[in-house]
C-alpha cells in the first residue's frame, strides 16, 4: 500500500513507521520540512506558503493523521491550548483539503483521536457507542478533531477515528515521568488512586492503526486501549513491583494542580475505556495485562 502519514516523526508516528515498513509498505511523510528521500521513506513538504504536496500523493491508499502539538508539551495556558487546539484542527482539515484534490481517493483515513472525550468518571464504563462527551478543554478538542476528520466521509473515504487511551513506551509517552518517583525511591499513589488509567503498549497502538488499515468494515471510532485497565493506585503498585520498590509516598491532588494547573487533569481524572471494538473484530492484544506491558518495557530496556 502507498501510506501517507502526517506526524510521522512523534512517538506513535516512529513506531507505526517501523511496523508499516516492516511489512514492506511504501511510506510518504508529510513534513514542514523541505521534501526529500530518505532510508527509502518519502518525505514531502506540507503546511508551508510553497508546497504542494497533492501531486507526490496521487495514488496513495490510505492517509494516517497523527499530526498535533503533543499534551504534555508544557503547562496549558491559554496559547498552549490554543496552540494544542489549532495544530490538530489544521492539520486535519488541510488533510481533507488535500484528499479533494486528488484524482483517486485514498480508501481509508486513520485519524487520531483520544479517550480525552469521555468524561472523567470513577464508575462508568465507555465504549465506542457511548455519545455523552466530555465538555472541557480536552474533551471539546477531541470531539472537533474528530467531526474535521468525519468530513472526509463525504468523498467516498472510509474514515476511523482511534481513540488513544495513555500510550506507555520506553524512552517517550507517559511512562518515563511515572517510573521517575520509583527510580528515586520516592514512588506512590498520584491523588486519590481511584482514577482510572486506559493505558496501551505502544506497540499495539502501532499494530492496531495498522489493523484498522487493512480491515475494511471498520469504520467510525474505535478504542486504542488494553483490555484490562487499571486505577492509578494499581498502576503504581504494579510499577513499584515490577522494579522491586516501595510503593509508598502518596502525591495529593493539590499539589500536582499547583504544579501542572489545568494539565493535571490528564493525571488527576481518568476513564475506565473498553477496546470494544478491536475485540469485536478479534484483534491479537500482545500485551493486554498492565504487568506484562511493563516488564516488556522496564526488564527489557
Amino acid at each position: 500500500m502507498k501510506i501517507v502519514i502526517a506526524g510521522g516523526t512523534g512517538f506513535v508516528g516512529s513506531a507505526l513507521i517501523k511496523l508499516l515498513q516492516e511489512n514492506g509498505h511504501e511510506l510518504f511523510i508529510l513534513t514542514r520540512q523541505p521534501s526529500s528521500i530518505k532510508d527509502g521513506i518519502h518525505y514531502i513538504q506540507w503546511l508551508h506558503p510553497e508546497s504542494q504536496p497533492a501531486q507526490a500523493l496521487e495514488g496513495a491508499d490510505a492517509f494516517v493523521n497523527l499530526a498535533g502539538i503533543s499534551l504534555n508539551s508544557g503547562r496549558w495556558t491559554n496559547k498552549k491550548k490554543k496552540a494544542i487546539y489549532w495544530s490538530r484542527m489544521n492539520a486535519t482539515l488541510e488533510i481533507v483539503r488535500i484528499m479533494e484534490t486528488l484524482t483517486t481517493k485514498p480508501k481509508v483515513l486513520i485519524n487520531a483521536s483520544a479517550v480525552g472525550i469521555y468524561p472523567a468518571s470513577t464508575e462508568a464504563i465507555y465504549h465506542e457507542e457511548f455519545n455523552d462527551y466530555a465538555t472541557d478543554f480536552l474533551g471539546t478538542t477531541v470531539y472537533d478533531w474528530e467531526r474535521h476528520a468525519m468530513r472526509a466521509q463525504s468523498l467516498g473515504v472510509r474514515v476511523a477515528l482511534a481513540r488513544f487511551g495513555v500510550i506507555l513506551g520506553r524512552d517517550n509517552g507517559a511512562l518515563p515521568p511515572m517510573l521517575l518517583p520509583y527510580k528515586m525511591r520516592i514512588g506512590g499513589t498520584v491523588g486519590s488512586g481511584q482514577q482510572w488509567l486506559s493505558w496501551i503498549h505502544i506497540d499495539d497502538v502501532a499494530r492496531a492503526i495498522d489493523f484498522a488499515l487493512t480491515t475494511d468494515s471498520m469504520h467510525g471510532p474505535f478504542n486504542v486501549t488494553a483490555p484490562h485497565a487499571v486505577n492509578m493506585k494499581e498502576f503504581g503498585q504494579t510499577i513499584a513491583g515490577v522494579m522491586n520498590r516501595r510503593h509508598w509516598l502518596p502525591v495529593p491532588s493539590i499539589a500536582m494542580r499547583l504544579a501542572l494547573g489545568e494539565q493535571s487533569t490528564l493525571v488527576l481524572e481518568g476513564q475506565h475505556v473498553q477496546p470494544t471494538v478491536l475485540e469485536k473484530y478479534h484483534f491479537p492484544f500482545m500485551f493486554p495485562y498492565l504487568k506484562q506491558a511493563l516488564e516488556d518495557l522496564i526488564i527489557k530496556n
